[in-house]
């Protein structure tokens, strides 16, 4: 019996499928009405647990400024504009071009449906025009969680296998169990995983000539990336599924591994509208990554306040660790 069946949630396997595909889903699962998906793992217990984290009271930032990567890397999004009023009694600002994802973000249970069947819930578009699943469900309530930072790229790096941010290089379940015992964390259940590949220390390492060829030959060929990230199969759907995992972001630009393989699947389509789950992409994990490592830690208080914006998409993170 795993972790799940043993409080009365159902494991991956034995959780309903949609017939034509074979897919699990946990439509039902938290309630017809649910609108929050895993978040719901997140539960008063779980929060008060969390604040036991705070032992040192560092904070670290887990955010882009909002007007990077830069240019930004997904077709048809605009440079943001900060613009700023100036009067006698002070100044008043404004952003333009201010694409809720396309700096470190929630990408929330809108972003994306599974295929004809619909978002998180089954929900059809009609639905979803009359205001459900919007980002705001998850901004009342906060992200407040204890986050795991599965630091990938520092572990790797240390036996001698450095992860090369240019290649396709998927993270199975049975490595993120290898760092994990590396670290001397373990998972509980309403946890945040933060997975490190070290694909933004890469990326701000090139310079601007470099960012924009990047940039350009996404706008040429979309799909075209190659980077590190999640393995995006059943498999890893089924991992953070039974480990109870709340949401999980990384310092990539998908979370899960590029490029989609249609072989495999597309992870996002597996964890957003058949579980609920919000990814995150474009983490800032470095700092987190040296004071984990300095306070032989991987554990902490996480804090998220995503823009509660009425039927949002998706929304910046918003997010800290506190040690």
């Amino acid at each position: 019996m795993d972790r799940s069946e043993a409080v009365g949630i159902p494991g991956y396997q034995d959780l309903p499928i949609i017939e034509k595909t074979g897919a699990h889903h946990a439509w039902g699962v938290f309630g017809e009405q649910d609108e929050l998906g895993t978040l719901n793992f997140i539960t008063p217990q779980v929060v008060a647990a969390a604040t036991r984290e705070v032992t040192a009271g560092e904070v670290v930032n887990l955010s882009l400024p909002l007007d990077q990567p830069d240019p930004p890397l997904a077709l048809g999004r605009k440079p943001m504009k900060h613009g700023m009023r100036v009067e006698r009694w002070g100044r008043d600002d404004w952003l333009e071009n201010f694409y809720l994802q396309a700096s470190s973000q929630w990408d929330g249970p809108r972003h994306i449906r599974y295929r004809e069947f619909g978002y998180y819930g089954g929900r059809d578009e009609a639905a979803v025009e009359a205001g459900a699943l919007g980002i705001d469900r998850a901004a009342r309530r906060g992200i407040i969680a204890r986050g795991v930072l599965v630091d990938a790229a520092a572990f790797l790096a240390e036996r001698g296998t450095p992860i090369d941010a240019t290649t396709r290089f998927p993270i199975d379940h049975g490595l993120i169990e290898e760092i994990l015992a590396w670290e001397r964390a373990a998972l509980r259940e309403g946890d945040v995983l933060l997975l490190r590949t070290g694909w933004l220390a890469w990326y701000f390492g090139l310079d601007r000539a470099g960012r924009e060829r990047l940039a350009g030959s996404l706008h040429n060929q979309p799909d075209g990336l190659d980077c590190p990230g999640l393995e995006a199969g059943p498999g890893t759907a089924a991992w953070l599924w039974d480990h109870r995992v709340a949401a999980a972001a990384a310092d990539n630009p998908a979370l899960e591994v590029l490029k989609v393989d249609p072989a495999v699947g597309f992870l996002h389509r597996l964890l957003i509208p058949l579980l609920g789950m919000p990814i995150g992409e474009f983490w800032d994990l470095e700092a987190l990554s040296e004071a984990c490592g300095r306070q032989g830690r991987y554990s902490f208080l996480l804090t998220s306040a995503p823009l509660l914006i009425p039927g949002g998409v998706g929304s910046p993170a918003n997010a800290y660790a506190v040690l």
